[in-house]
């Protein structure tokens, strides 16, 4: 098709694994190369490929992304010892996720899509709340051993002039355990905090940030510590300006104010919280696949993922030639993301209308009563009808084919 919508840079495009990688090609095909004349550079972070590089992959995608400036991105396995046997792997592979958020060392936004129809199970949110997810270190850059009984373990730090400071972590005595080592720099701590807060200026949202910095009293309270800083120096009078508000409190108050809240806010979590926090809130909001999601690097590198896995129930049921109505609006809005995104720095406005119209036939054809199982289930529409995975695909290009 001559009149296709052109693209002056590509895009760096991580395919991934199981149903998600079913969904990815339909999603391509259907919705995305009738109309635009796509230019991807193509990385396969399907698993086998990552163990067949020893997972070079992943990193040659990471320094893509940073080259391009915006990927999409679709899910991936992070393999554990039933996978390292289905797989035959070489080794138990880091999460990709972990190791792209590592070397773009940026923040992670996550979103609800609402649509009419689905009420979120916490009847006060009548605003998304974003997930803010700091999107470096913690326990998915960590350090773990199995420990014998009758064991000392302590933490050591050795500076530059080659002089030691000692901890003891635990005496084993009686039974053997495990122990686990964590970091953090500075660097990252203040990078998430200036991405928070420069998006909160953006969206005009207040933000939450919340950490344990009563128990963990070094190294989350320094999170608190960098957060307070940046904000005071360079933000305070910025949000007074623009009416919005930064406010600290414990995690654990954190979710009580949540669950009672109207939403509407940022809500800025360290990366294990987030995790967690972020598939609570899309799950509460309805679901899992209806959750936007954007790692944003301090230096404006963009990649766009869809929030949930990679529909590992769905994908055995599809190799058994069964039909699946697995819900691919996360995937879609990774790809609507991307390409908006791309159109914005490159100046091709109608790459960003081509965008946006996707995103408008998608959530009208939810609201015209057509959807997937998971949203059939939740929503309150009186004339709704179930279709499979790719039926789904196709009535959104129908009304795509309308409104364009």
């Amino acid at each position: 098709m001559s009149d296709k919508i052109q693209m002056k840079t590509p895009l760096v495009e991580m395919d991934g694994d199981e149903m998600t990688r079913i969904i990815w090609k339909m999603i391509k095909d259907i919705l995305l190369t009738p109309y635009v004349d796509l230019k991807t550079e193509y990385y396969d972070l399907g698993l086998e490929y990552r163990n067949e590089t020893n997972d070079k992959v992943t990193f040659d995608s990471a320094e893509a992304t940073k080259k391009y400036g915006v990927a999409v991105k679709c899910a991936t396995i992070t393999p554990n010892a039933d996978r390292m046997t289905e797989y035959n792997l070489k080794e138990m592979w880091k999460s990709p996720n972990g190791t792209i958020r590592a070397i773009l060392d940026g923040t992670v936004f996550r979103t609800p899509i609402i649509v009419k129809g689905i009420t979120p199970f916490i009847p006060t949110w009548t605003k998304p709340i974003t997930i803010a997810r700091h999107a470096y270190g913690d326990v998915y850059k960590n350090t773990e051993m199995q420990v014998p009984d009758g064991s000392k373990c302590e933490l050591v730090v050795t500076d530059a002039e080659g002089n030691e400071t000692r901890q003891l972590i635990h005496q084993f005595e009686g039974s053997s355990g495990i122990i686990q080592g964590l970091h953090n720099i500075d660097k990252s701590i203040a990078s998430f905090a200036r991405s928070c807060f420069n998006f909160a200026l953006d969206t005009k949202q207040d933000i939450w940030f919340a950490s344990k910095d009563t128990i963990s009293k070094k190294y989350d309270h320094r999170f608190k510590d960098i957060f307070n800083e940046i904000f005071a120096e360079e933000y305070k009078e910025k949000f007074e300006a623009a009416g919005i508000e930064y406010f600290y409190t414990l995690i654990d108050d954190a979710v009580a104010r949540v669950v009672r809240s109207e939403g509407g806010y940022i809500w800025a979590c360290k990366n294990y919280d987030g995790d967690v926090m972020s598939d609570m809130v899309a799950t509460a909001y309805g679901s899992l696949a209806m959750m936007t999601s954007v790692l944003v690097s301090p230096d404006g590198v963009y990649e766009y993922e869809a929030a949930h896995g990679t529909v590992q129930r769905h994908y055995y049921r599809h190799l058994k030639g069964e039909k699946t109505s697995t819900n691919s609006v996360a995937t879609l809005f990774a790809w609507t993301g991307a390409l908006r995104k791309r159109g914005e720095l490159d100046n091709t406005p109608d790459l960003c209308r081509f965008a946006d119209t996707l995103e408008k036939a998608t959530i009208r054809t939810i609201e015209e009563g057509v959807m997937t199982g998971d949203l059939a289930a939740l929503s309150t529409l009186e004339n709704k009808k179930t279709v499979d995975t790719e039926t789904f695909l196709r009535e959104i290009d129908i009304r795509l084919k309308e409104m364009l």
